[in-house]
């Protein structure tokens, strides 16, 4: 059948297609177009023309709510849209509105942007022109040998990092690459995080996303991107392509570059809200299509949306084409983009049912029995905004989660707070109060100490108050939230005294999160010493604020060397990445202990020491011959002993070296009061150590003896 448009566009043959997959298929001979909108009265496919001339096509066929239709004409770089008729209601919850120009649900392309103008806001003023179309895409893509790592959890190290972030002033990438996925793949970045150990870089978000309207009225930019339009869609202002198709093939190109070296790509996916925002943002996509399928709408006022996000909408993850379509897209990543997993923001949001976050929601439901999702790294943001939202240590046993616990534990104990040294002590361990219920073991724990959320770790030792007035925001609740500690002096400081306390703090910190149970994460820069001059929530700063500074590599040589021996010291020993929890007790049938806790005098810790207020030394005996799991081949594993003195006094502590043979021999392998943990100390069983204030020093029994 051929279709003309009533404007006397050109003729359009039209075969009735399918209904799945959804979104727009192209198989080598034309696209199919299929969209679900259990609302519509009709629907109408609008082919957009270079010049900007539009071709709308009624789709006639429709099969459980989903209307569609195959164009054998139409190939790759067709640029397209969906009208939708249909009530207009918001009282009920309905918003179709045939003026909007929607973008598909399942695009996978994109082409042009949003420029924000009144038609994309308000009902009855037609968007065409002001908002951008969908493109369709050749799926091909020459992956060669490409496999995926699959590197287990205890061998993990996690770099999260953001594409233009990272690579907007790197001086050794061709200006053209700088901000790009391209970019983020050339050698000299790569280089970099294999001289880390790092074997995974989770992305900040990187699914299409829209700037806020708030945002660029004051010359400001969504740069962080947690406002998603496009679940199957690469941002386009991340490609270094011309042509949308080549955002698709540049992104592609980039996960191969990585899996060459050894590097798995993890997505940080935004499935919670949309960019539509509350019940006076724009209507691009989701809104205009079926309102109430894809939001969660208020119960008294379905005019309004549930807010567990804090941006003015949550998806309706408890509707099964919702479901469908955030399961389309999770398993289009990983079977065509070929990534290796994905962190959940505010995670707590998918699992609402009615209201309370519940484990065993549909949605986690449909991960644990999918063959693609279930296999990769999944990672929960623990928490939303919403009553109940904190749940960490309460996903389902195929999850790992971001654990704040860690976090906000590491942070206390190294600034001086009092009593922390039990809840220290199962954060460096895995924390298996929160994990070991469920099944889980250390690996479930994603330690980290700072994130793209929150302060660097520069700015943690740096400042008390965060420093936001450039986003409009006051300087209140610093150190209650941020559980930071200036060392003395609030922001920059000249004084040598402060510049060197800061800078063991840093060391501090990366030695404990590198040495403790659990899957570490680094944020990008924090190896190098990068700042945000206390800004602690640069999410709409797409300047110099929020790039990596690369010319710190140069002013700040002992930080990365000393992340450098951490990671390679983590990587070379078993015994600080163990795939299940301390046992606490001899193994093997041997007299030796995995794991002991002690007095700065050497004996034993007991349950007065644990519940002491000052709480500020600590030794940790980790036994290398006592790990119970095999290796991956059965084998069993032995690794060297260690000793970890730790010392977050304000004063040089004595420790006693804990009795062990009577002619142990230990030696230092790293030492936080050292610039680069660089250490030729030796020392013998019984002997006494000056640990300097507030330092980490780590002993390795010597071999020979």
């Amino acid at each position: 059948m051929e279709r003309n448009d009533p404007s006397g566009s050109p003729r359009v043959e039209v075969w009735p297609g399918s209904a799945y997959p959804l979104g727009a298929t192209y198989d080598g001979g034309g696209t199919n177009f299929s969209l679900f909108s259990e609302v519509a009265d009709t629907v109408e496919l609008c082919l957009i023309a270079k010049d900007g001339a539009e071709t709308r096509l009624p789709l006639d066929e429709v099969d459980g709510y989903v209307w569609h239709a195959y164009l054998p004409s139409v190939g790759p770089g067709q640029r397209y849209g969906f009208r939708v008729h249909g009530r207009y209601d918001p009282s009920a919850g309905l918003r179709c509105d045939p003026s909007k120009l929607l973008l598909d649900p399942y695009g996978k392309a994109f082409d042009g942007t949003f420029d924000n103008h009144p038609s994309l806001y308000t009902y009855g003023e037609d968007s065409l022109g002001h908002t951008m179309t969908t493109v369709v895409i050749n799926p091909f893509f020459e992956w060669g040998a490409d496999r995926p790592p699959r590197t287990p959890y205890h061998e993990t190290l996690i770099y999260e990092a953001h594409v233009k972030g990272m690579t907007a002033t790197h001086p050794e990438l061709p200006e053209e690459l700088r901000g790009t996925y391209a970019g983020l793949a050339h050698h000299e970045v790569i280089g970099h995080l294999r001289s880390l150990g790092v074997t995974a870089i989770e992305l900040m978000p990187v699914h299409q996303f829209m700037h806020d309207k708030v945002l660029l009225d004051q010359g400001l930019r969504n740069f962080w991107g947690y406002n998603t339009v496009g679940f199957l869609a690469p941002h386009t202002e991340y490609s270094s392509a011309t042509k949308p198709s080549g955002v698709v093939t540049e992104f592609k190109t980039m996960v191969r570059t990585f899996h060459e070296a050894g590097i798995e790509v993890i997505l940080d996916v935004v499935y919670n809200h949309t960019a539509e925002g509350d019940h006076l943002g724009p209507t691009i996509v989701f809104r205009g299509i079926d309102n109430a399928a894809y939001y969660r709408l208020d119960d008294d006022d379905p005019a309004l949306y549930k807010d567990y996000t804090g941006t003015g909408n949550s998806l309706n993850a408890r509707h099964p084409h919702t479901l469908q379509l955030i399961m389309d897209s999770l398993r289009y990543w990983v079977t065509e983009m070929h990534v290796d997993g994905f962190r959940f923001d505010l995670a707590s949001t998918l699992a609402r049912e009615l209201h309370d976050v519940d484990r065993l929601s549909a949605f986690f439901n449909l991960v644990q029995q999918d063959p693609v999702v279930s296999q990769v790294k999944l990672i929960a943001e623990p928490w939303d905004v919403g009553e109940g939202g904190y749940q960490v240590g309460n996903f389902p046993g195929l999850w790992t989660e971001w654990n704040g616990k860690y976090r906000d534990t590491v942070r206390d104990y190294w600034r001086g707070e009092p009593s922390t040294l039990g809840e220290f002590a199962s954060r460096l361990t895995g924390s298996s109060d929160l994990y070991e219920a469920t099944g889980r073991r250390p690996g479930a724990s994603i330690n980290f100490v700072t994130a793209h959320d929150g302060f660097t770790l520069t700015d943690l030792v740096s400042y008390d108050e965060k420093h936001n007035e450039d986003n409009g925001e006051n300087n209140q609740d610093g150190e209650s939230y941020n559980r930071s500690w200036n060392c003395g002096v609030e922001g920059p400081t000249d004084d040598p005294r402060i510049l060197t306390l800061r800078a063991r703090q840093r060391r501090n910190i990366l030695a404990t999160l590198l040495l403790s149970q659990g899957t570490p994460m680094l944020a990008h820069g924090d190896e190098m010493g990068r700042t945000q001059y206390g800004n602690n929530n640069a999410y709409c700063h797409d300047s110099p604020l929020s790039w990596m500074d690369w010319s710190l590599r140069e002013s700040n040589t002992d930080l990365l060397a000393f992340t450098r021996r951490a990671t390679a010291l983590r990587a070379a020993h078993p015994v600080f990445r163990r795939r299940r929890f301390f046992a606490g007790r001899p193994t093997h049938g041997e007299h030796r202990r995995d794991i002991a806790w002690l007095t700065p005098s050497g004996r034993e810790m007991t349950a007065e020491d644990w519940g002491s207020e000052f709480g500020r030394g600590l030794v940790v005996y980790l036994g290398g011959d006592a790990i119970p799991e095999p290796d991956r081949r059965g084998n069993r594993v032995v690794d060297d002993s260690f000793l970890l003195f730790f010392n977050a006094h304000d004063e040089d502590l004595e420790f006693t070296v804990p009795l062990d043979d009577s002619d142990t021999r230990w030696v230092g392998v790293l030492d936080t009061d050292s610039p680069t943990g660089a250490t030729d100390l030796a020392t013998t069983s019984d002997e006494t150590l000056s640990v300097p204030s507030r330092s980490l020093l780590v002993l390795c029994r010597d071999r020979a003896t």
